[in-house]
């Protein structure tokens, strides 16, 4: 089984949408082992975005210090998911980054619908609901910064119980 991180970032959580989008990744057969509300500093993000996932070095201090500052506007939920080829199902499922050309039936496409030209004009973060590691290289390097190892939790679903 394949393990991948997402982040439900802080509009996620202050337009109420968290059971509605964790929901779906739990029809979609994906079982949540570890998962756990926080409001990292800027040290967090910077090993997130830059240590992990580069963001300086391919866009620029702006686009990172917009990306860090909006996720520090509020807590985050931090889930790891758990699944036959999570990460690609994740990413499939959360549609494009920017949430104005991301698929009608994706997490962004059905809630979303800024732009970045808008959150460019603004001055702050795109607000595009959830992060998702974008492979599983990536999935590992993020679940071991979020996450210790002992907050992920090895259990049997309804289903397994049903099949083992």
């Amino acid at each position: 089984m394949q393990r991948t991180l997402v982040l439900l970032k802080p509009d996620t959580i202050q337009r109420g949408l968290v059971g509605e989008i964790t929901n779906r990744f739990e029809k979609a057969g994906l079982k949540i082992i570890g998962l756990k509300m926080l409001s990292p500093d800027e040290s967090h993000y910077h090993k997130h975005y830059e240590d992990i996932g580069t963001l300086i070095s391919r866009r620029g201090e702006e686009v990172y210090r917009r990306n860090a500052d909006f996720m520090m506007t509020g807590p985050v939920i931090a889930l790891v998911l758990e699944g036959i080829q999570a990460v690609a199902t994740v990413r499939k499922m959360v549609g494009e980054t920017e949430p104005h050309k991301a698929q009608p039936g994706t997490i962004r496409g059905d809630y979303a619908h800024i732009t970045m030209e808008h959150a460019n004009e603004k001055g702050g973060g795109l607000a595009n609901l959830v992060h998702a590691s974008a492979d599983p290289d990536e999935a590992k390097k993020e679940i071991a910064l979020w996450f210790e190892p002992a907050e992920l939790f090895d259990y049997k679903t309804a289903h397994q119980h049903l099949t083992s």
